[in-house]
C-alpha cells in the first residue's frame, strides 16, 4: 500500500504541551520526520493543548504534585485529541508519562535519549557536597527531594515549581539556595545556567529521563509507518526495561523511584530503587539480562522490591 504522506494543504498535526521545552521536542520531531520523507515545513502543523498540569495557578502555588494529580496531568487533554481525531500524533516527556495508555493508544516510537543526569543547579554552591549544613534545597520531584534527604538529612528542602527562568528568579531572591533540573531539557533548549551534571551513581535518574515518546492511534497504519522511521530501537529497548519497572511498583509522581538501562554489547543492564519520602530508608535493586528480555528483567527488579520491603514501606503511596 502506497504511503499518503502530509502537504500544506492537509498537514500532519503535532499535539504538544506550550512550554519551551516540550515546544523543542515538538520541533526535533518535526524536523526528523521531514528530513526522513523530506518534507517542507509546512506539511506539519504543531497543535500546542493545554494541560491540566499547565494550570498556571496550580504551578505557581508551589503545591506538591501528589496534591494536585498524577501523572495524567501533563498527558491527558492531548490523548483525548489524539483520541477525537483532533491531532495526528502527540509528543511527550517519556518520563511524564503513565505507564499504561488509553485504549486506542499507543507508544512505540521514541527518539534518541539525551542525557539522563540531572543537574545541580545554584548562583552560590558548585554542588550539594558544598551546600552548608541547613541550606534550602526546593525541588518538586519527590524522587530528588528522597534521594538529596537520604545522604544529606541536614538539608532543608521545599517545592519549588516553575519554568527555568522562574526557578533561577527564586534563586536569586533568595527562595532557596540551590534546585535541581533534568541535563536533558537544559541542553535541549540550549541553556547556559550555573549548573553541574551529577553522576547517576549519585543520583539514579528518574524512569525514562531524557527521553521523547512520540504516541499514535492504534489504528492510524501512516502514523506507525512515519514513525518508524525516526524510531530510535536502544531508547526503546533501555525503556522497555525502565518502564516495567516502574509499572511493576506501581509508580507515579508520588512515587520515589529511581531507575536506569544502560546497554552492553547484546545485554541491557538495570538498576532501580525505591525510597522513603523522608530519604530515611532506599532500597535497591540490579541485574543484567539479554536485550529481548529487558522487560521481564523490569518486572524482576520490581518485584524483587516489593518482596523485600519491610512492611509498611509503600504506606505513604496511599
Amino acid at each position: 500500500m502506497t504511503l499518503t504522506l502530509p502537504t500544506p494543504a492537509s498537514p500532519l498535526k503535532i499535539g504538544t504541551r506550550g512550554s519551551p521545552l516540550a515546544l523543542a521536542q515538538a520541533y526535533e520531531t518535526r524536523a526528523r520526520l521531514m528530513a526522513a520523507f523530506d518534507l517542507v515545513e509546512d506539511a506539519f502543523e504543531i497543535c500546542v493543548i493545554q494541560t491540566s498540569g499547565d494550570n498556571r495557578q496550580l504551578i505557581d502555588a508551589d503545591r506538591p504534585l501528589k496534591e494536585i494529580g498524577n501523572k495524567g496531568l501533563f498527558t491527558k487533554e492531548i490523548e483525548e485529541a489524539l483520541l477525537s481525531g483532533g491531532i495526528d500524533i502527540a509528543v511527550h516527556s517519556m518520563k511524564d508519562m503513565p505507564t499504561v495508555q488509553p485504549e486506542g493508544l499507543i507508544l512505540d516510537c521514541y527518539l534518541p535519549r539525551e542525557d539522563v543526569r540531572d543537574a545541580f543547579v545554584s548562583l552560590k554552591y558548585a554542588g550539594i557536597a558544598d551546600l552548608p549544613k541547613g541550606a534550602t534545597v526546593g525541588t518538586s520531584s519527590l524522587r530528588r527531594r528522597a534521594q538529596l534527604l537520604n545522604t544529606r538529612p541536614d538539608l532543608n528542602v521545599v517545592e519549588f515549581r516553575g519554568n527555568v527562568q522562574t526557578r533561577l528568579k527564586k534563586l536569586g531572591n533568595d527562595v532557596a539556595d540551590a534546585t535541581f533540573l533534568a541535563m536533558a531539557g537544559l541542553n535541549r533548549l540550549g541553556l547556559d545556567v550555573p549548573k553541574a551534571a551529577i553522576e547517576v551513581d549519585d543520583l539514579l535518574p528518574a524512569v525514562a529521563q531524557g527521553a521523547i515518546g512520540i504516541e499514535r492511534r492504534l489504528d492510524d497504519t501512516r502514523a506507525q509507518e512515519m514513525l518508524n522511521a525516526i524510531h530510535n530501537s536502544e531508547t526503546g529497548q533501555r525503556l522497555a526495561a525502565e518502564r516495567a519497572f516502574l509499572m511493576t511498583l506501581d509508580g507515579s509522581c508520588e512515587t520515589p523511584i529511581g531507575a536506569l538501562a544502560v546497554l552492553v554489547g547484546d545485554q541491557i543492564h538495570l538498576r532501580g530503587e525505591i525510597l522513603r519520602p523522608d530519604g530515611s530508608e532506599k532500597m535497591c535493586e540490579e541485574g543484567i539480562a539479554p536485550i529481548s528480555e529487558g522487560a521481564e528483567l523490569g518486572r524482576a527488579l520490581g518485584e524483587r522490591l516489593l518482596a523485600a520491603a519491610p512492611k509498611g514501606f509503600f504506606d505513604w503511596r496511599d
